[in-house]
């Protein structure tokens, strides 16, 4: 048995160090193929970057959360757990095969594969999936109701005079 003191394990990759103050250059972007895809050197390459779809603000409740109160400025809205409001407008509203909403709504397209216990207004499309249930108002231009879906209380087809109104626009202050 030996007791001398073992040499130190680098951790870091040695090479020279760029003097203080000295930019580092980029990495040379890496040649060929799909993610997993083995390069010459046998390091996978990193998936391409998808182009940025729209900024868009949305608000998820998950699975096993409860929200209640009022969702301003959200344009999409999903819905995993269960919320309860009087009023949200958004653009879109999509509730899961775990999700409620109780309360009303006024959204361009909603997608409901949970349940809807309210009045629902979707100036679009209104999708209910197989495992949504709808209780309540529900209105809407275009209706899909897959095998399964339900709807329990009234329903009301918009006409083109009679699409309710948006949001109104905000005026935001610069400063």
């Amino acid at each position: 048995m030996s007791l001398a003191p073992k040499p130190p394990t680098p951790t870091m990759p040695t090479g020279p160090t760029p003097p203080a103050g000295t930019a580092i250059p980029p990495r040379p972007p890496q040649m060929g193929g799909q993610m997993g895809s083995p390069q010459p050197g046998g390091a996978p390459t990193m998936p391409t970057p998808r182009p940025q779809a729209p900024d868009r603000r949305t608000l998820v409740v998950g699975r096993g959360i409860s929200l209640q109160g009022t969702v301003a400025d959200a344009e999409r809205l999903v819905v995993e757990g269960t919320v309860e409001s009087q009023m949200i407008q958004a653009t879109e509203l999509s509730i899961s095969q775990t999700g409620v909403f109780k309360g009303e709504v006024q959204v361009e397209d909603a997608e409901i594969a949970g349940t809807f216990d309210g009045t629902l207004t979707a100036r679009g499309q209104l999708v209910i999936r197989g495992t949504g249930r709808v209780i309540g108002t529900a209105r809407c231009r275009r209706l899909m109701v897959e095998d399964g879906g339900q709807i329990s209380g009234k329903m009301e087809m918009l006409g083109e005079g009679q699409i309710p109104a948006g949001p109104a626009p905000r005026a935001y202050a610069e400063g």
